[in-house]
């Protein structure tokens, strides 16, 4: 058998990939490729890969990990109940347990046709912005929509009606590849009924979030602010029409404006307030940061039904649960790469980088010496996001801002455990509302500053697309 050099360089020359291309030449995998999350990286590749402690996190301390794994999977009950540690479900709510929207930790999906609830995709809502709301958007970051608050729940109480029903429709959306192979795209629509409050303000925004995989939380939380600020920074200066920003959001603890690093649209500063925000719009539970139920003032029977706080007061989702909860979060691991030296991964990865990806999905980092846990310090690990917000083109608008992001604008979502999606999740279908089927749909979807890495896979023939593809599900 040939050896591997002389493979690559068969294989380059049959994909088109030539010397004076300026994309750096990778011909084997780089020292340490393989471990995506550092040496918190776990060796898995079934439906569990999701949902392993980091490796290094030792066992004295993996007794949280698991008692937290337990609050994320179990369902909360509604109030009163005599389980007192899990009651106080909704009044509305999206779902009764973490796990119900990450399943298995992994990637949530739209809805089938048939589904009598979305579950693990929920449309956010809000109306345009106007100067009097500006103190509202400085702290939450959009007009939630007068009747309906910022979020459809499609689930409640019993006493209490739901907000309605939301089905997706999809209309096709041809795109054809240089060499004539043709793909059918969707775009989807959603379909309101059943609204149990009346209609809509008419210029209510709506975006359907399905719901990311939890893997290398914690990782990401540890990347120091000033390395991302210096990926905008990077952009900036190349003046190739790739310009990241970082949005600017609201921390409820500090009560201050901070980065946004975690969301779709990059709206929540950390770990803790993405799962506050999280048990309080998805299964309406209050929280010591959170410690109001998601009823707005036409939601009247909403406002009047029992709730699971205790008799002093306190909050549904006690700070310990929530701590317990946040080490979880913050400890699952990312399963390590697959392949990283194989001849048809290395020259996808060189299609990728040839074709810009790397832009914006900036392959590595050092998490910071004092990152919350000390199993995520240091660490050299491979996101492949910036965590910067970037047009992406009308195609992918939802026409919604939140906080500095605009209605074009989402965060660079990582790509590591990407190939191992239909493993956990049984699916593939990606982007923020699900619509891409599989990776080459989501690639196809990219537009504003990612058109032109775009417009380059819409010229590869099929040998460099299966390329691009080999390495990605290698990710």
């Amino acid at each position: 058998m040939p050896s591997l050099p002389l493979r690559l360089s068969a294989l380059f020359l049959a994909l088109g990939l030539s010397a004076c291309d300026d994309a750096p030449r990778f011909t084997k995998a780089e020292p340490g490729e393989a471990r995506s999350g550092g040496a918190a990286t776990v060796r898995k590749t079934d439906q569990n890969s999701f949902s392993l402690p980091s490796a290094n996190l030792p066992p004295s301390r993996r007794v949280d990990f698991s008692v937290g794994n337990s609050f994320f999977r179990s369902p909360w009950v509604i109030a009163p109940s005599t389980t007192t540690a899990r009651d106080g479900l909704g009044p509305l709510f999206n779902t009764n347990a973490c796990q119900g929207c990450h399943i298995k930790d992994g990637r949530g999906h739209p809805p089938p046709p048939d589904a009598p609830n979305a579950v693990s995709m929920l449309v956010r809502l809000s109306i345009p912005d106007a100067p009097q709301y500006a103190r509202l958007i400085e702290q939450v970051g959009v007009v939630p929509e007068p009747v309906y608050g910022g979020q459809f729940q499609d689930m409640a109480v019993p006493g209490v009606a739901p907000e309605g029903k939301v089905r997706v429709d999809y209309t096709p959306v041809p795109v054809r590849f240089k060499d004539g192979t043709e793909v059918e795209l969707r775009k989807p629509v959603l379909q309101f009924s059943q609204l149990g409050y009346g209609p809509m303000h008419p210029d209510t925004r709506f975006s359907a979030r399905v719901a990311p995989p939890m893997i290398g939380l914690g990782l990401l939380e540890a990347i120091p602010e000033e390395a991302i600020l210096a990926n905008a920074t990077a952009q900036a200066k190349e003046k190739n029409g790739i310009n990241g920003r970082p949005n600017r959001v609201w921390d409820d603890a500090q009560q201050k404006t901070v980065m946004g690093r975690f969301g779709w649209k990059a709206g929540q500063p950390n770990l803790n307030q993405q799962n506050v925000h999280a048990f309080s719009g998805d299964m309406g539970l209050t929280t010591s940061l959170r410690p109001f139920d998601d009823c707005t003032d036409a939601q009247i029977a909403c406002k009047q039904a029992p709730n699971g706080n205790g008799p002093d007061g306190e909050p549904e989702v006690s700070d310990n649960i929530l701590r317990l909860v946040l080490f979880y979060t913050r400890n699952l691991a990312v399963p390590a790469r697959r392949g990283v030296n194989d001849a048809q991964v290395l020259a996808g990865k060189n299609l990728f980088f040839q074709a810009g990806c790397q832009s914006c999905h900036t392959p590595k980092y050092t998490t910071a010496a004092n990152a919350a846990e000390p199993e995520l310090a240091n660490q050299v690990i491979r996101p492949y996001s910036d965590l910067l917000l970037h047009d992406m083109g009308e195609g992918l608008a939802d026409n919604r801002s939140e906080f500095q992001a605009s209605g074009r604008d989402w965060r660079t979502p990582p790509l590591w455990g990407i190939g191992l999606t239909q493993a956990v999740s049984g699916h593939t279908q990606f982007l923020h509302d699900g619509r891409a089927r599989n990776l080459l749909e989501a690639v196809l979807w990219h537009g504003g500053e990612a058109r032109a890495a775009q417009q380059q896979v819409l010229s590869f023939n099929a040998e460099q697309r299966a390329a691009l593809l080999a390495f990605l599900n290698s990710l």
